[in-house]
């Protein structure tokens, strides 16, 4: 019984310690997520950058399989070249070393005024850069302090049988240790926590170095599989070079590892005599050594990826043309009209946008959201396709009325695609926002958020048949519909102001978030308006030039 209480405070502790990582993770990536991206994407131009961008985000997130997926994802959107994707995520692996190579010294004694500056900063300050430094803070606390209850822990645990039945097994089958390795560090996301565990099960003499230097292999090899599995939500595979090319390198790196398993211990002993020194280093060789390899390579290696992962055409893909026939050019008129058709088809992918968003404010449908989005990103391809289309129009052919034609499709074509990203990165990520957060609309606010929504997605069909079809008092009604939008926006406005006056705090913060709610869909109904009534009412002369009275003399 005795073994068994010590093997759950074993897993307790090193649930801590992931945890520890899981809050150091999200609190550097809340607060500078969006500038790291950001210089990531500048970076990934060419090898050398893109290795050092790499490596020193890598380092700042401890993560290699946050890095992963952030190039993983811009690989997929067609924003990174394979072979400065692959750089970076070498310069990655390596990052991922050096706080394993900090974390190696005792650093037991700054746990508790870390945890004690982090409280203070998150429970003081409000949702933003501080507060996010706290939750770093905490999480380093957290992970120091797991660490030492671990290696006090490993006393009593040296004479657990069950311990030792488990320790046995793996000292013979170095292989084991390896898929051990590997499974736990997929399953916890972060090869750093892994690794560490194997430092201080090394640093207690409970492994073998050769048994830690294949668990370290295995946690290398763990952390690739993230972004293989999680990074890419495309079923085409030419989506997936960049992640299974770096997998690809850690399979190669292990399966020399493993061959070179039995001479490893000599030579990491010829560099220090700490166990837990000798597995830090070993695991920041490994990726250095597989980085130097690989990198004069990646160019041939990248065109071997392009050849076994060959891009698929899918019929079905949303941001595949159906009606921009390129021998139509020819014939201005007919060219204009198909792709007026095309540009139709925006107007569709955004009925069925704004549709999952509806569903999102009245029940649970997170498992739409990666589909809008996805809807999102074809939207957006189409509309370059359409605006790439109608540039190769030979305008000296087109007559007045052809050019006014182009730019009503341009315009229509270009509002609906703003619209569409409001949509994805507004009102989805409100419906995040509110579940993340457990909060809830009131009665009152479900029922006028739906009466907004039912009406938006009417007016997006009217502004589509207004694009078929013109109609002036159907453009006016159209254009007469922003004061309505407008008027719902100041009277939530007004209400949010009486809840902060009342001290209302839980209800203002969702009328707050209610708020940017009601903005964004205003803000989309003005591109609807944009999109089709305003070019109507524009040349029928319905429209003043500005809203400000003019100047009287």
């Amino acid at each position: 019984m005795r073994e068994i209480l010590a093997l759950l405070d074993f897993a307790g502790y090193v649930a801590l310690l992931l945890w520890g990582v899981h809050m150091i993770q999200s609190g550097v990536q809340r607060a500078f997520g969006a500038a790291l991206g950001a210089t990531l994407g500048h970076a990934l131009g060419t090898r050398p950058r893109a290795f050092v961008a790499g490596l020193g985000i890598t380092a700042a997130l401890q993560s290699s399989t946050a890095t992963g997926l952030m190039i993983t994802g811009f690989a997929a959107g067609g924003l990174v070249a394979l072979g400065p994707g692959l750089s970076a995520m070498l310069g990655a692996n390596v990052g991922t070393t050096l706080i394993v190579q900090v974390l190696s010294f005792n650093l037991t004694a700054l746990a508790p005024a870390l945890i004690l500056v982090g409280v203070w900063l998150f429970r003081r300050h409000q949702p933003g850069r501080r507060r996010d430094l706290g939750r770093v803070f905490i999480g380093l606390g957290l992970l120091l302090l797991s660490l030492h209850e671990l290696v006090t822990l490993f006393a009593p645990i040296q004479h657990a049988a069950l311990f030792h039945t488990v320790l046995d097994a793996l000292a013979t089958q170095p292989v084991l240790a390896l898929l051990l390795a590997t499974a736990l560090t997929w399953a916890a996301h972060s090869s750093v926590a892994v690794v560490i565990l194997i430092m201080s099960l090394s640093d207690h003499g409970l492994v073998a170095p050769n048994v830690a230097y294949a668990l370290v292999l295995g946690a290398n090899l763990g952390t690739a599989i993230n972004p293989v599995l999680e990074g890419v939500n495309d079923d085409d595979p030419a989506a997936r070079r960049l992640p299974m090319g770096n997998l690809g390198t850690r399979v190669i790196g292990c399966v020399l590892g493993m061959l070179l398993l039995p001479w490893l211990p000599a030579a990491m002993s010829a560099l220090t005599t700490s166990p837990a020194r000798a597995v830090a280093n070993f695991h920041t060789l490994f990726n250095i050594v597989i980085a130097a390899a690989f990198l004069p390579f990646l160019k041939p290696y990248a065109k071997l990826l392009v050849h076994l992962l060959p891009k698929r055409v899918d019929p079905n893909d949303p941001s595949k043309p159906m009606y921009l026939d390129d021998s139509a050019h020819e014939v201005p008129a007919v060219a204009l009209g198909n792709a007026a058709r095309e540009a139709l088809r925006l107007s569709d992918m955004l009925q069925a946008m704004l549709n999952i968003s509806r569903a999102g404010y009245l029940r649970d449908n997170r498992h739409r959201i990666a589909q809008a989005h996805t809807i999102n990103s074809g939207l957006t391809r189409l509309d370059n396709n359409i605006t790439g289309y109608l540039a190769t129009l030979d305008e000296e052919s087109m007559s007045q009325e052809d050019r006014r034609r182009l730019n009503e499709v341009l315009a229509f074509s270009a509002n609906i695609t703003h619209a569409a990203s409001i949509t994805s990165n507004g009102l989805l990520s409100h419906t995040a926002t509110l579940r993340k957060k457990g909060w809830s609309l009131n009665g009152e606010q479900r029922q006028e958020l739906t009466h907004t929504l039912d009406r938006l997605i009417r007016n997006q069909r009217q502004t589509a048949a207004l694009f078929v079809a013109e109609d002036i008092k159907a453009a006016r009604q159209l254009a007469f519909e922003k004061d309505e939008f407008r008027a719902i926006e100041l009277a939530a406005a007004e209400r949010q102001l009486q809840k902060i006056k009342s001290g209302q705090i839980e209800s203002a913060e969702v009328g707050s978030v209610y708020l940017e709610i009601l903005r964004d869909i205003k803000t989309i109904n003005s591109y609807l308006v944009g999109a089709a009534a305003y070019p109507i009412l524009a040349r029928h002369n319905e429209l003043l030039p500005n809203r400000l009275r003019p100047i009287e003399n």
